[in-house]
């Protein structure tokens, strides 16, 4: 490092004598120049005004004693709290440092002897690089701390969404930036490879340019995203499917805001279990298109699913829609042998079969849909 040249006790008593005066000035600067200064509150100016001070003096011990140390960015902004760097930026912190600089060189001739005031000029200009450069790791380390923070916080907010603890995912979320604004839903996939903090960040990108807000959470080897604020739901779920292994990926369903994302997920989760029960199975899937896989398994809200969207329409639909839906489709799914047992017309059975679909949304002559209609016959029944 250059040291200056000839540093005395004379000199440095006359930067010391002037402390105050440089920090007023500096002061006076930011009031009159920066507008970002003006925006802040009260208790960050005075946060700013100590910054300040710390820097002349940091400089003064600088000048009589050149080490890093006396430059360390650190020790400038150790004066404030380190919640100051969220409300100022690097670039602003970078502008204090210019204008400290202007200041002290604007009053060279004041302080120093004729003779002496190139010397200290030169002597600020040496430190006030070094401080720029310590000011920019400061800043490194302190966003460094911010995404560690946020990881941790966003692991939390997964974990209350999941044990549907609405209190604590509101405040969560509230931390992290959540918008709130648009629909939101799960995704639930699992990692080939273990998760680490890299691929989480990653992923944690790669869904924040899907959506207008994003949470990941890691469950062992499943992941769990919650996306929201999105356009289409299966074209931002499928920007992701390249971060996540080749197994299956199961979508929740769609809900109108985060406090409800927990149902979103927890319908994921119980696909994810159930889906190897449906081997030809898309990718991404949907928890609905699972709903006999969940309800066979055991998941007690596919099956109040089953009974509401699909059983209750077809009891209270005008005609015998549910026997007719019995009778097809345990005669083989024939036409025939279903009107020779319900004594009908062929194109009868094929007209209620039609309005089967347009009841339920599911087909009973494809071959999917039919063995969810299947299902949800058994489901029915075993309520009653």
């Amino acid at each position: 490092m250059i040291q200056p040249r000839g540093a005395d006790a004379e000199m440095t008593r006359l930067l010391r004598n002037r402390t105050a005066m440089l920090t007023a000035a500096t002061v006076r600067r930011l009031e009159a120049e920066v507008e970002w200064y003006r925006g802040l509150a009260a208790e960050d100016r005075s946060w700013i005004s100590l910054v300040a001070t710390s820097g002349i003096t940091a400089f003064i011990d600088w000048y009589e004693r050149p080490t890093p140390t006396t430059y360390n960015a650190a020790e400038i902004f150790r004066a404030a709290p380190p919640e100051l760097t969220r409300s100022i930026s690097l670039q602003n912190a970078l502008a204090l440092v210019r204008i400290v600089v202007e200041v002290v060189e604007e009053n060279t001739q004041e302080i120093a002897s004729p003779h002496r005031a190139q010397e200290l000029r030169e002597a600020v200009l040496v430190y006030s690089r070094e401080v720029a450069f310590s000011a920019a790791e400061v800043y490194a380390r302190a966003a460094e701390a911010r995404g560690a923070w946020d990881a941790r916080m966003e692991a939390l907010a997964v974990d209350a969404l999941l044990r549907d603890d609405s209190e604590a995912l509101a405040s969560r979320v509230a931390t992290l930036g959540w918008s709130g604004e648009g629909p939101v839903l799960a995704v639930v996939g699992t990692t080939a490879v273990p998760v680490t903090d890299a691929r989480t960040a990653d992923l944690r990108r790669l869904a924040r340019r899907a959506a207008r807000d994003a949470l990941v959470g890691n469950q062992g080897e499943r992941v769990v995203v919650v996306l929201g604020g999105f356009t289409d739901a299966r074209a931002a779920v499928e920007l992701l499917l390249p971060r996540l292994s080749e197994g299956p990926v199961v979508m929740g369903p769609v809900v109108p805001d985060v406090a409800a994302a927990g149902r979103s997920a927890r319908a994921a989760l119980s696909g994810l279990a159930a889906v190897r029960g449906w081997p030809e199975a898309p990718r991404p899937v949907t928890a609905d298109e699972l709903l006999p896989e969940r309800a066979l398994a055991g998941d007690s809200t596919a099956r109040a699913s089953i009974l509401e969207r699909i059983v209750e329409p077809l009891e209270h639909a005008n005609g015998p829609l549910l026997e007719t839906l019995a009778a097809y489709l345990e005669s083989g799914r024939s036409l025939e042998a279903a009107a020779r047992t319900l004594y009908v017309h062929p194109n009868t059975v094929r007209y209620r079969l039609r309005r089967i679909t347009e009841t339920t949304g599911w087909d009973p002559t494809d071959g999917r849909e039919g063995f969810v209609l299947h299902v949800a016959l058994i489901v029915g029944r075993l309520s009653t």
